[in-house]
């Protein structure tokens, strides 16, 4: 009896599961299921230049747009919509990503094209094909061969390529390096075959690629200047492209007008505060709360009051609601001189990064560092990067909506972080006109962060342009402000990242008034309710917060209009 009991329930759940193999995947399950997918498939596929690994994450993406357009949309909750519809803009993103890495790749050929060997000695191994040590010796000699021969070429006058292909051509080489050492080191030492004919060949071969890469290294630092502050620019289409997938429905010339209008009311407001403190203008407000700095060891002690500032200012006003343990546990450590480079201000989240001068800097380096980190600017860094900025948004995305993390977008997390600046410029954070001109220097700088960094992607501003802009229109230190473009323009960020902080606090606030303002919502119930829906664009926020029937084609939100 029990046997049969046993045969009747295993039965039981096969036809169960015969049923739900057939009912479409939530919204929730398909993403989740990407994930993992498109994560398995970059390590499986990881030669560099590799057509195969393109080919085979277009598939995958290909199939998931393909059953997207088949899902069901109508029975879905409000949450489920907004799900698949992030969804899909992620699905066309990967793709457009794939489409620009092809295409920069394709500009390369000219650098790079004899490099196609190493890709598919890398894509075999992973295909665990058996090695012929001989024909693979010949393989790299070839490929060292052609290598100088490359080399040759571009020390030519008459040849020598484009700066910023030889940088991206040089940044190529140093993956194509590591994956053919990965390669040979999988074999040598325990295949004798294979050392006794490849070992010689592969020394030559990766001589011959750091040898090209530092030629292409010297071309692309021939133009004179600072190197660091060159970048790549993506035009027009890219960039609009860009605004698309964040579902910005403007154009980058109408996003440097809303920056505009956002410096004239900081203009006013500085010129307020400029004639509070007795100074003519407001460069002469700036230089002396620049001088307001504390002495060298005690700048830890001025963030943690800050930090503990923010949260009471907080609290004592409902604002939103923040758990013991993110109140307990972040961290603070200091940045070093080299850090400091790129990054002149402070860095956070669960650790905050403070910016000081260090005894390795030369004078005038501490001089500008104490002057960028004074304790008037650091009032609005220190809430921007803890809490109610970075770290109770990295606290909260943890714990709501954790499937969304592939659609993270710093227009949420940037700009939560500057509207919260904005909100404590409103609600008198602030202790005195010093305090003012500290927090409008920093709102100064995200107006100017959309002006620079869209005008340097359409061609029309080179790096060293963008620093002067920031020195003349906010009043940077000049090594804050080379630290700042470096930082903008090293690759690291994407092109739209300057741009999100100021336009996404600006959603945001655009979203508070309708739902606070107009509906009634109290600022607690709204912030908490931004946090639960994780970092996705504005736009999508806005879907999932103002009730109703989330429409399956949704009409563009002109956020600045209102």
């Amino acid at each position: 009896m029990r046997s049969y009991a046993v045969l009747l329930s295993l039965a039981a759940l096969a036809a169960a599961g015969s049923t739900t193999a057939q009912t479409p995947p939530d919204p929730r399950t398909r993403i989740e299921a990407l994930s993992a997918d498109l994560r398995d498939l970059a390590r499986r596929y990881d030669a560099p230049l590799s057509d195969e690994r393109r080919t085979r994450l277009r598939q995958r993406l290909e199939q998931e747009q393909d059953a997207l357009r088949e899902a069901p949309f109508d029975g879905l909750s409000a949450d489920q919509r907004v799900d698949l519809l992030l969804l899909e803009t992620h699905v066309a993103r990967e793709l457009a990503q794939l489409g620009s890495e092809q295409e920069r790749d394709q500009a390369l050929q000219p650098l790079l094209g004899f490099t196609a060997p190493i890709t598919a000695l890398c894509e075999a191994r992973r295909r665990l094909e058996d090695v012929v040590p001989q024909s693979t010796a010949e393989q790299l000699e070839a490929v060292a061969t052609a290598a100088a021969a490359v080399l040759a070429r571009v020390r030519k006058d008459g040849e020598r390529p484009e700066p910023r292909l030889c940088t991206r051509a040089d940044r190529r080489l140093r993956e194509l390096r590591s994956a053919l050492r990965e390669w040979f080191e999988f074999r040598d030492g325990y295949d004798p075959q294979f050392a006794w004919w490849v070992q010689a060949p592969y020394s030559t071969t990766d001589k011959a690629l750091e040898q090209l890469g530092d030629a292409l290294r010297e071309l692309a630092e021939a133009g004179g200047g600072d190197q660091s502050l060159r970048g790549d620019p993506i035009g027009e289409a890219a960039l609009q492209r860009e605004l698309g997938f964040e579902w910005i429905p403007y154009t980058p010339a109408e996003l440097v007008a809303i920056a505009e209008r956002e410096f004239a009311f900081c203009d006013d407001e500085m010129a307020k505060a400029a004639t509070a403190l007795g100074c003519a203008d407001w460069r002469q407000a700036l230089a002396k709360v620049k001088e307001n700095h504390r002495p060298p060891g005690e700048q830890p002690s001025l963030v943690r009051d800050l930090a503990h500032e923010a949260i009471a200012f907080l609290e004592q006003r409902d604002l939103i609601t923040l758990p013991a343990l993110a109140k307990e546990c972040w961290r603070m450590t200091m940045l070093s001189r080299q850090a400091q480079r790129q990054n002149p201000f402070f860095l956070g989240g669960e650790t905050i990064h403070v910016a000081f001068p260090t005894d390795a800097m030369a004078h005038i380096e501490k001089l500008q560092a104490l002057r960028s980190n004074n304790e008037h600017f650091c009032r609005a860094t220190v809430h921007h990067e803890l809490i109610p900025g970075h770290w109770l948004q990295q606290y909260s995305q943890a714990r709501h909506k954790t499937w969304r993390e592939p659609f993270g977008t710093p227009f949420w997390m940037e700009g939560w972080a500057l509207y919260w600046e904005m909100r404590m410029y409103e609600l008198g954070l602030w202790k005195g006109p010093e305090d003012k001109v500290g927090m409008l220097y920093w709102r100064k700088h995200r107006c100017a962060r959309i002006v620079f960094s869209l005008n340097f992607h359409l061609g029309r501003w080179t790096g060293p342009q963008c620093v002067e802009y920031l020195i003349e229109r906010v009043g940077h230190e000049r090594a804050a402000a080379e630290g700042e473009v470096r930082r903008s323009l090293s690759g690291g960020y994407g092109p739209l990242y300057q741009a999100a902080y100021m336009l996404g606090g600006l959603q945001l606030r655009a979203l508070q008034r309708d739902l606070v303002g107009k509906q009634g919502w109290s600022e607690k119930r709204f912030h908490d309710a931004v946090l639960a829906q994780n970092s996705v664009p504005i736009a999508a926020v806005r879907l999932a917060l103002l009730g109703g029937e989330v429409p399956r084609q949704p009409v563009p939100w002109r956020f600045a209009d209102q």
